[in-house]
């Protein structure tokens, strides 16, 4: 990989995420979310916006964790919602989820894909239903079995070009989450070498559609010391590393480095050894 600066322009901030799908039970959450908080608070730099934290708890949950969460850089997010407003018994409107302080909005994981039959119009139907309600989609894609990068690639782009439908407009403001269906859960996530070919190529096929800026963050196992190795992404989007605070705040600093920030000096010094390449080639 071509050698140059890793450290990230002003104008294409670094997106860090978690998301606690089912693992935690209420209380749990609301003391999760404290000491995720804890962790945000005690990194000043974020309030900067060159790093963009958020946070994807249960449906549940996310009433108080507006109010756990507000006055704080920590953006709010659901794990899921309905194509409508309207007689849809057991889905979750995206205008109800706007007026909870719900930022953004995951959309076709590949859970939701293989467990609950959501086809390429259904996860259509659900960004523009998000947008329409003024919540960012986060559009989860991802190739079934590992192979070549550029299948994966092409692979993915069409699952972006069907989630948009023809909008490019709305294209615009999607955020994609790369995620690897075999490294779902997996012990390691997908190797660095392989993450950077495909989001570069990935990247190649957005240009061409005019869409070079939609950021792409990377998750399947995602954890602290990915971040830094990793070309062309655009944050991580975490799971289960995640569930300790102290990876959250981690991977945060990971980040704030390469965006050009230096942890304070009561934060934990970085293993400088893990920035072995430059990740923003």
């Amino acid at each position: 990989m071509q050698q140059t600066s890793r450290r990230q322009t002003a104008s294409t901030p670094i997106l860090v995420g978690v998301s606690t799908k089912m693992y935690l039970g209420y209380r749990d959450s609301l003391a999760w979310l404290e000491q995720l908080r804890h962790e945000v608070d005690t990194r000043p730099a974020l309030a900067a916006g060159r790093v963009v934290p958020f946070v994807i708890p249960s449906f549940p949950v996310l009433a108080s964790a507006a109010g756990l969460l507000a006055g704080s850089p920590l953006l709010l997010g659901a794990q899921n919602c309905g194509w409508a407003d309207g007689p849809w018994t057991g889905e979750v409107a995206p205008s109800m989820l706007a007026e909870l302080g719900v930022r953004l909005v995951e959309i076709g994981h590949a859970e939701r894909r293989r467990h609950f039959r959501e086809d390429d119009s259904m996860v259509a139907l659900k960004v523009r239903a998000a947008d329409d309600a003024g919540l960012a989609p986060l559009l989860c894609v991802g190739e079934h079995d590992a192979g070549q990068p550029a299948a994966a690639a092409e692979f993915v782009y069409r699952q972006f070009e069907s989630a948009v439908d023809g909008d490019w407009d709305l294209a615009g403001r999607l955020t994609v989450a790369y995620e690897p269906v075999w490294a779902i859960g997996a012990a390691e996530p997908a190797a660095a070498a392989y993450v950077s070919d495909v989001v570069r190529q990935l990247r190649g096929h957005l240009a061409s559609a005019g869409l070079a800026d939609v950021p792409v963050i990377y998750g399947g196992s995602a954890k602290p010391g990915l971040l830094p190795t990793l070309g062309g992404v655009s944050g991580l989007f975490l799971g289960r590393f995640a569930h300790d605070p102290a990876n959250f705040g981690r991977v945060l600093d990971e980040a704030l480095l390469l965006a050009g920030h230096v942890p304070p000096p009561e934060l934990s010094p970085l293993d400088m050894s893990s920035l072995g390449h430059e990740p923003w080639a």
